[in-house]
């Protein structure tokens, strides 16, 4: 039986900071593939610096898809990147060529990989009055009430993530189920001939990394970026706002915490999604983990993923298993 698009595609994920982007435009090079971002932050127009896009040189050449696809005060689904995925995947493989995703965010992978969870539609009015509860008593105390009736949901969802909480909180209060257990109909694994990758460098490394970029960002002219976006005729969403680095930024501009107090945050913050990102990609059976050493360049690398991709299908038990040394 052929593959579904979604299951003919190549992913290359990892987390923050572990050089899955440069990895990614050497190894598309290397397979004849366009990229397609997977990741919820580049979706956005003007977030360039914050969201580490990678710039037209740096793209060598190599054409970049979902990039740019979203005003600041616009807000992405899940399910809207999915199908716009799928409409990419088509759309690149129509050229003859092959569709590689590069991306860490988890949510999507797992969309692609495994599908949507089919659950309740929206509840405009028990929605609205969720919001207003949110807006009302804060976030942490829909967290709290999450937490009493779906723990599970809960530990998985930020207290800060209103659009998340009050979803759960939706569908529970709605069906009288809780999101997980509906959740739990859609960890079917992709088919076993599906390509996903991600780049595992030691966790020094990646904090390293991730310490060195957050400098960068600001040498880059992160704080500028930021004050623009706040100067735009209509506000940044508050998925936007609440992305790493920008929340940050945002209250140094308010004059509540001084650029040394800003930095160490963020460097602290983006060291907690990295972690959070390597808990997902546990979870998921379907990656095979690259290990990355200090003298591994983004060509070495791609090429070992080459090589990797024209593997036979691996068996269901090496599924997850660390590939490559260094």
């Amino acid at each position: 039986m052929s593959l579904a698009p979604e299951h003919r595609a190549i992913y290359l994920t990892g987390a923050t900071a572990s050089g899955k982007s440069a990895v990614g435009v050497r190894l598309a090079r290397l397979l004849d593939a366009e990229v397609l971002a997977m990741d919820s932050m580049t979706l956005y127009r003007g977030m360039d610096v914050g969201t580490a896009k990678l710039s037209e040189t740096e793209r060598e050449g190599v054409p970049h898809h979902l990039i740019d696809v979203l005003d600041p005060w616009e807000s992405a689904s899940v399910a809207r990147y999915r199908d716009w995925a799928l409409d990419a995947i088509r759309d690149v493989e129509s050229r003859g060529r092959r569709a590689l995703f590069v991306g860490g965010t988890a949510l999507y992978l797992k969309a692609m990989l495994r599908g949507l969870l089919d659950g309740p539609g929206a509840v405009p009015e028990l929605r609205a009055r969720l919001e207003a509860e949110a807006e009302a008593a804060g976030d942490a105390a829909l967290h709290a009430r999450l937490a009493t009736l779906d723990p599970a949901t809960a530990a998985r969802v930020h207290p800060n993530d209103r659009r998340r909480i009050v979803r759960a909180l939706e569908v529970v209060e709605s069906t009288g189920f809780p999101f997980s257990a509906l959740q739990r109909q859609h960890d079917r694994p992709a088919p076993a001939e599906t390509k996903v990758f991600a780049l595992d460098p030691p966790r020094p490394i990646l904090h390293e990394r991730i310490d060195r970029r957050v400098l960068a960002m600001f040498e880059a002219g992160l704080v500028e970026e930021v004050r623009r976006l706040q100067s735009a005729p209509r506000p940044m969403s508050w998925v936007a706002s609440q992305g790493v680095g920008y929340r940050e930024v945002i209250e140094l501009l308010a004059g509540r915490v001084d650029p040394a107090t800003t930095i160490a945050r963020i460097q602290a913050r983006t060291r907690q999604f990295a972690k959070r990102q390597g808990t997902w990609f546990r979870g998921l059976s379907e990656i095979q983990r690259i290990e990355v050493g200090p003298e591994d360049d983004a060509e070495t690398l791609a090429r070992r993923l080459a090589a990797e991709i024209a593997r036979p299908v691996p068996s269901p038990a090496g599924r997850g298993q660390p590939r490559g040394g260094g």
